[in-house]
Order: C-alpha cells, then sequence, then structure tokens
C-alpha cells in the first residue's frame, strides 16, 4: 500500500471516530438533560413522598 492510500485511509478513520465521538456526546448531553428535568418533575410532583422507594417482589 503506497503512502497517499495510507494517509487517506487514516484520515477518513480519524473523521468516523470524531462523528462517532461526537454523536455519543450529544446522546449523554440529552441524556443529563431528560434526568434532570425527571429530577425537576418529581420535585414539584403533588405527593413529593411517592416515587422515593419502589417495593420488589421475587
Amino acid at each position: 500500500m503506497d503512502i497517499a492510500a495510507l494517509s487517506m485511509v487514516m484520515s477518513q478513520t480519524s473523521v468516523a471516530q470524531q462523528a462517532s465521538i461526537q454523536v455519543m456526546n450529544i446522546s449523554v448531553d440529552q441524556a443529563k438533560q431528560q434526568s434532570e428535568q425527571l429530577a425537576k418533575m418529581m420535585e414539584t410532583s403533588v405527593t413529593p413522598h411517592l416515587g422515593g422507594s419502589v417495593d420488589f417482589r421475587a
């Protein structure tokens, strides 16, 4: 494989990796935003004591 082709492949790989990281950062930001909204919604609930614990049965 010649140097020019290797350089192009490495550049394309780098761009694809950067795009993947950006998509991941966007999804992490959205998850943080949703969790903050959920916490705020639970704080303003009419009955704030509900949802504080969960009972599980096996």
